[in-house]
């Protein structure tokens, strides 16, 4: 009895595993038929879930617009963007969840942080707008990827920090007692340690700085430095919208998340079960 009721409990888990997978990998699979469709049909009243015709002409329309140089773009930026940002966040994460500073300006300052991610974009964007002009940075990667730490420098902190609180302290005591240094033990004991949090933490960034849409949109007018989300937006028409093309770069958009996040799928998985602990 109690044998067929861990048979039913299995079953049970395996549909309702068949139900997620079929919700996540859904729409994935929509982009995919209508960026093999023709153009004639895509926009039929009655869809299909198969293309009567395959074809890859979105995909060379895509190619065929320079889409290669917006890929390079969204990579370099979206790169150094969390690199940066991954870094500054270690040692303040660090900082914060292991001295004492006067007047709680350790949670002043988290405060703070926070209060800088949740403003809205745009609030952020005319005053540095005003001061990218004034410096030359308007038009150039380097000001995107400044830029780009209000989205992902405030949260890699956040998400640094819970890693470095959960720390045990003893294997710092430990280090300080064999006479390491400040510096010797933070990178060659807390960093270590940190390195699953870190992978973590820089995959979330990087999906924030790869999907950023409005810096990338006001700070950038030339065409060879745009990034994908802007390229993306221009296949959307007042008329009409290009559904096969923006499918089509939809999924290549993608590919480089998909590849990082498979890459580092066991240290995440391991960066989670530490932050739980």
């Amino acid at each position: 009895m109690q044998q067929g009721g861990v048979m039913k409990r299995g079953i049970l888990s395996w549909i309702v595993l068949g139900l997620i997978l079929l919700l996540v990998l859904a729409p994935i699979y929509w982009m995919l038929v209508t960026a093999l469709k023709t153009p004639r049909e895509v926009i039929r009243p009655e869809p299909t879930l198969f293309p009567e015709t395959l074809t890859l002409g979105n995909f060379i329309t895509v190619f065929r617009d320079g889409i290669w140089l917006n890929f390079f773009n969204s990579v370099i930026v979206a790169a150094f963007a969390v690199g940066i940002s991954i870094i500054l966040a270690f040692f303040a994460a660090y900082a914060l969840a292991r001295h004492r500073f006067p007047l709680r300006l350790n949670s002043i300052f988290l405060m703070w942080v926070l209060a800088v991610r949740i403003l809205p974009p745009i609030v952020v964007a005319v005053p540095l707008f005003t001061v990218f002009d004034q410096i030359g940075l308007m038009n150039t990667r380097l000001g995107l990827i400044i830029s780009y730490q209000v989205y992902t420098l405030p949260y890699s902190i956040w998400i640094v920090f819970g890693f470095v609180r959960s720390l045990p302290i003893e294997f710092e005591e430990a280090a300080r007692i064999d006479g390491a240094s400040r510096g010797r033990l933070v990178m060659s004991v807390v960093a270590p340690l940190l390195r699953s949090g870190v992978v973590a933490t820089s995959i979330f960034a990087l999906v924030l700085a790869w999907n950023e849409f409005l810096f990338a949109l006001v700070f950038v007018r030339s065409p060879n430095l745009l990034t994908l989300p802007v390229v993306i937006s221009r296949y959307i028409g007042e008329y009409v919208t290009l559904w096969g093309p923006l499918m089509a770069i939809g999924l290549l958009a993608t590919v480089p998340i998909l590849l990082f996040s498979g890459y580092f799928y066991r240290r995440l998985t391991t960066g989670f079960t530490m932050s739980l602990k």
